[in-house]
């Protein structure tokens, strides 16, 4: 068998071989990732100057940022849009849920259902019971937060703070949803139930493709 190469492919193979050189990786190096590093440090000069380890919110900071980032490039990126543009939107609706949970958003989301919560400023009364201090000083007045909540109020804003659980939950599962994506197998049975001149049309999987998938979203 006679197998011919075109002299493109010849090409190829030395800029291959070129690039495994030191010299070539130095280059690189001095070149590229420098100047990458240090642009990714005014990125993220937010996320490192805030970043602690203690809370997994500051974790989600970082996720943010890098899927905004990511965002803003696929605005201009090479795959067609018909399914570039799904994902899209789901990275913006996952940039907003990130966002309501790093802002902590929950309560005021929940205020524009029910309402405010509605506040009374702190009252003290006396117990008529005393204490020893601590410090040495003997018979010292207590003290107890008066309660001004009329049932309605406590009754209002415990359904705040219920709505504000709630919203907080159902977003958390939508965003591990978003970056799951979606099964394949809801695809497979899904053309089981496609008739004749339906399987005749080929976007019948974009119809299908919700731009959701996490490992889906590069260019």
């Amino acid at each position: 068998m006679d197998v011919k190469f075109a002299d493109s492919f010849g090409d190829s193979l030395k800029t291959l071989i070129r690039h495994e050189s030191w010299w070539y990786k130095t280059y690189e190096v001095v070149r590229y990732k420098i100047p990458v590093f240090f642009k990714n440090i005014y990125r993220f000069r937010k996320v490192l100057w805030n970043h602690r380890w203690y809370d997994y919110r500051y974790t989600l900071e970082a996720l943010q940022t890098s899927l905004e980032i990511m965002e803003s490039k696929m605005h201009g990126g090479l795959e067609v849009f018909e399914s570039r543009g799904k994902k899209i939107e789901k990275m913006q609706r996952a940039i907003q849920i990130l966002k309501n949970i790093n802002d902590d958003n929950y309560i005021e989301m929940a205020e524009a259902i029910h309402g405010e919560i509605i506040h009374h400023e702190w009252e003290f009364e006396e117990t008529g019971e005393t204490i020893d201090n601590p410090m040495g000083e003997k018979g010292e007045k207590t003290y107890r937060l008066v309660d001004k909540e009329s049932p309605a109020e406590r009754k209002h804003n415990r359904k705040v703070y219920a709505t504000s659980r709630k919203l907080q939950e159902q977003e958390w599962s939508e965003l591990w949803q978003i970056f799951k994506g979606q099964d394949i197998k809801d695809y497979k049975r899904r053309e089981k139930t496609l008739t004749e001149e339906q399987k005749k049309e080929t976007d019948q999987y974009a119809k299908w493709f919700d731009g959701s998938g996490m490992q889906g979203w590069w260019d």
